[in-house]
């Protein structure tokens, strides 16, 4: 939206031939749905313990909705920031429920593709928003970014009735004692050459030594020296996904009109910035399984850093080929 001239008019101020955001607003939209999103996750533990994985996911979908609206009629600043912040607390969830629904109700062997097809949802989503945004940039009234936030509303059309289809997990419902609901679910997702009765016991069993092993443990005990190895592993890889530069996507579009393209072909490399992070989620399942975790993400990282430094170097070249280089890497 930043790169959106409707959007720039409405909610900044001239500066130039045009208008601009100011960086404090900048950062404080970029941030508010993030902010939200980990007050989101860390809270939604509680309600798919108590209610399930799918209620709680419906309930959060339910809340999307009407939490666009916020920001379909936001006309200021302070109110869109309010929507983004209220939006970030309910998708929040999303981020961890979908992974843990889908390691849940996945056979072993696919389980490692559909957790990480989760990824693949999310850079979806990029995509298709900045298609969106390409699409109407050109617009002179509010309906130029009003439209990209109205689009929102036509997932929760194809969700909602999509979940009546969705089981709830078998594993929260061995949880919950309630075996003979947990065995039909996994009747609902097995075929018909599955043991259900042995799979619904391996689950039963490995709930109850994960319910002996948690007995008096509290989350204190992950920063203790004999767990503290894999709290840091688990810390540092997550912490660094978002250090790495993940949320300078949201700048994407906007840093191409910096960089000195026009802007309409600052959106359209947007769309090709999304589109290539599209395929490469598709070419991480192979290369996850040929070369495995460690070794894909350090060579990811000591790639990316030398770009990085690449498109530094690049921004002190004043000409239109550096331009469009830089832009590309």
């Amino acid at each position: 939206m930043y790169a959106v001239p409707a959007f720039q008019k409405d909610f900044g101020y001239a500066f130039g031939d045009g208008y601009i955001i100011s960086a404090a607003w900048q950062t404080g939209l970029g941030m508010g749905n993030p902010i939200g999103q980990v007050v989101g996750a860390l809270a939604a533990g509680y309600p798919m313990e108590w209610y399930g994985r799918k209620r709680t996911f419906n309930a959060c979908v339910i809340a999307v909705a009407g939490l666009v609206f916020i920001q379909f009629f936001a006309r200021s600043l302070p109110v869109l920031l309010a929507g983004e912040l209220l939006a970030g607390l309910v998708l929040g969830t999303f981020v961890v429920i979908a992974p843990v629904y889908a390691s849940e109700v996945s056979p072993l062997a696919m389980r490692s593709v559909s957790t990480s097809y989760v990824n693949l949802c999310f850079v979806t989503g990029q995509l298709l928003g900045n298609g969106v945004a390409a699409a109407t940039q050109h617009l002179q009234s509010h309906w130029a970014y009003s439209i990209p936030f109205a689009t929102q509303w036509f997932w929760v059309l194809v969700i909602l009735p999509g979940m009546f289809f969705a089981p709830e997990s078998p594993w929260w419902l061995v949880r919950q004692n309630r075996l003979e609901d947990a065995e039909n679910s996994l009747r609902r997702l097995a075929s018909d050459k599955v043991n259900v009765k042995a799979v619904l016991a391996q689950i039963i069993e490995t709930d109850r030594l994960e319910t002996d092993m948690e007995a008096g443990s509290s989350y204190a005990d992950v920063f203790k020296k004999v767990n503290w190895r894999r709290t840091e592993i688990a810390i540092g890889v997550y912490s660094t996904q978002v250090l790495c530069g993940v949320y300078l996507i949201n700048y994407g579009t906007y840093f191409f009109t910096l960089a000195g393209l026009e802007t309409a072909q600052a959106f359209n490399m947007g769309i090709g910035f999304m589109a290539i992070g599209w395929v490469s989620v598709l070419l991480s399942w192979y290369l996850m399984q040929k070369f495995g975790r460690r070794t894909l993400f350090s060579v990811g990282l000591t790639i990316l850093m030398v770009l990085m430094f690449l498109v530094g170097i690049l921004d002190l070249v004043p000409t239109t080929g550096a331009t469009w280089a830089k832009s590309s890497l």
